[in-house]
């Protein structure tokens, strides 16, 4: 459940912290105190809009907090999300700096998207628009599809099947040419084919063609290096290393004869020597091997450019150019065999829309029980909240083409009255009604799915008298196995409270900040008053209050 609400620096208040309890939460105040902007915080922290617009202080951070105590079935639900639940606490945090949100779960920085999937875990919070998407028959489908967990197996299959049927209906369109411009474009593909395969590319090439054209552009330059590093250390002139080495040898072979010592330099020396031998053979080799007429380098740059050329139509690298006369040759063979090729896409399409069709018949089996159960599991909650004589189902029809939701045309169709027909809910539902129609659905619909808390912004619009006795009681027992968070205007239901807080508006120094305190006995008594009596709160009223409380 939700244990504590921390808000920061946004709308009219500066700070604010609100413990709720469990069972029924009961949030009353006068209108324009700010009930809304607690609802609206909540929601902010559930991953709603958090921007700079909504900061009483523009200059400073806003933040939301919302701390869950949360049981070990919820906890293991969690670490699928790989949220690790700490001590039996999860901690929600939202904070507005520099114009960027920053959200985190406990001590991890998480995506708005991981955020909000984390609190449809949590909460359900119905907000006073979603009436209105009642009323989209659209939505009606997503309440049935949420209320039985097998058909989500089911709506997977579906996509993965309408998937492959659409790829292949998109490459038959593909195919919609005529004859004229399949030969043109054949012809077209003919031309770029020849134009690789005439090349005769071979991964690697251009790099060693480069390099050899490197060398070649600038042979003259290397035959001046290697000639002047020949003639210092060669053997051709009495001054090159290799002359001077040997000379030095030479004369050191002489010592030997005067003291035996001398070997160790003898060695060394004769290592040198060899070394430079070595080293001028190698560089002779090298020498040689630069030697390019011009005919080689000709042939080298007209080869380069061919390649070049290839890439700037065809790819960035060879690689590249050889996978485009892949699928060159692909394409070929099927505008080559056109007929055969349209005949069998037509077929594999044909196969996959039946494979669709069966999958959605599926589905749509599934959906029809589901609704068949949600229906009357929702008449008879809807009984407790004063529709005496209420009807309450599902119709479904075929569309003619398909989704990936499958082809359903589905919308809840309702009878208030005895001798009534049936008709779409969006043509019969008063604002009052479809204030009861939606309390019906959560309540269903979250007792399916184990939502442990249920947040209702103004569920009384358009209801009085016994029906919002009704309403009260349902919610009273609707709390009896989840945490319930509700504002509401009407004193039948702000009496069956568990637990009653005030939301107030006033004015410190020169500033409006709204705020909320939870009521003890008394001051739950006094604030029924208010409701029933408004300005003027007599004691008759305040003992009705008391009465009604005590009922």
């Amino acid at each position: 459940m939700l244990v504590n609400l921390h808000i920061v620096n946004l709308a009219l208040i500066d700070e604010l912290d609100v413990d709720f309890a469990e069972g029924l939460n009961i949030l009353t105040g006068e209108t324009g105190a700010g009930k809304s902007i607690i609802i609206g915080s909540i929601g902010i922290g559930l991953g709603g809009r958090f921007d700079s617009s909504l900061l009483r202080n523009p200059d400073k951070d806003g933040m939301v907090e919302l701390l869950f105590s949360v049981d070990e079935a919820l906890a293991e639900s969690l670490k699928e999300d790989e949220i690790d639940v700490q001590d039996g606490e999860l901690l929600i945090s939202r904070r507005l700096a520099g114009g960027k949100s920053i959200n985190r779960i406990n001590d991890s920085t998480v995506t708005v998207a991981k955020l909000k999937k984390v609190a449809e875990k949590l909460i359900s919070l119905h907000a006073q628009h979603e009436q209105r998407t009642l009323l989209k028959a659209s939505r009606h489908l997503e309440i049935v599809d949420s209320y039985d967990s097998s058909i989500a197996e089911l709506k997977e299959k579906v996509a993965k099947e309408y998937k492959a049927y659409k790829e292949l209906s998109d490459k038959l369109g593909s195919f919609n040419m005529d004859e004229t411009e399949r030969a043109k474009r054949l012809d077209y593909i003919r031309y770029e084919i020849n134009d690789i395969e005439a090349a005769r590319l071979v991964e690697g090439e251009d790099d060693e063609l480069e390099e050899l054209y490197k060398k070649a552009s600038n042979a003259q330059s290397i035959a001046e290096i290697t000639s002047e590093v020949e003639s210092l250390t060669g053997y051709d002139r009495d001054s090159s290393g290799g002359s001077q080495v040997s000379e030095a040898l030479r004369n050191l072979q002489q010592l030997s004869k005067y003291d035996e010592n001398a070997d160790s330099l003898i060695s060394t020396l004769t290592d040198i020597d060899s070394l430079i031998s070595d080293f001028n053979r190698q560089l002779a080799d090298y020498i040689s091997d630069m030697e390019f007429d011009e005919e080689s380098l000709r042939n080298a740059e007209e080869r380069l450019n061919l390649i070049n050329t290839l890439k700037a139509r065809y790819g960035r690298t060879i690689q590249d150019v050889l996978e485009t006369l892949g699928n060159l040759q692909s394409e070929e063979e099927e505008l080559a065999g056109f007929e055969d090729t349209l005949k069998n896409l037509e077929k594999e399409r044909d196969a996959k829309l039946v494979a669709l069709a069966k999958a959605s018949d599926k589905l749509t089996e599934a959906r029809k029980k589901a609704a068949k159960k949600l229906c009357k599991v929702i008449s008879d909650a809807m009984k407790d909240l004063n529709f005496n004589d209420v009807r309450f189902d599902m119709s479904f029809d075929k569309s003619d083409t398909f989704t990936s939701n499958g082809n359903d045309i589905a919308e809840f169709i309702i009878s208030t009255n005895v001798g009534e027909d049936m008709r779409p809910l969006v043509n019969v539902a008063s604002g009052g009604e479809l204030s009861r129609v939606m309390l019906a659905i959560k309540s269903v619909v979250s007792e399916a799915a184990d939502t442990p808390t249920l947040i209702f912004d103004e569920i009384d619009v358009g209801i009085s008298g016994i029906t919002a006795e009704k309403v009260g009681a349902a919610m009273k027992r609707l709390a009896a196995s989840r945490q319930i968070i509700s504002i509401t205007h009407l004193p039948q239901i702000a009496a069956c409270a568990d637990a009653a807080f005030v939301i107030e508006k006033e004015v410190v120094g020169e500033k409006t900040i709204t705020g909320i305190k939870r009521l003890d006995d008394e001051g739950r008594v006094m604030e029924l008053a208010r409701l029933l009596g408004g300005a003027s709160v007599t004691d008759s009223v305040v003992a009705a209050a008391r009465e009604m409380i005590a009922r």
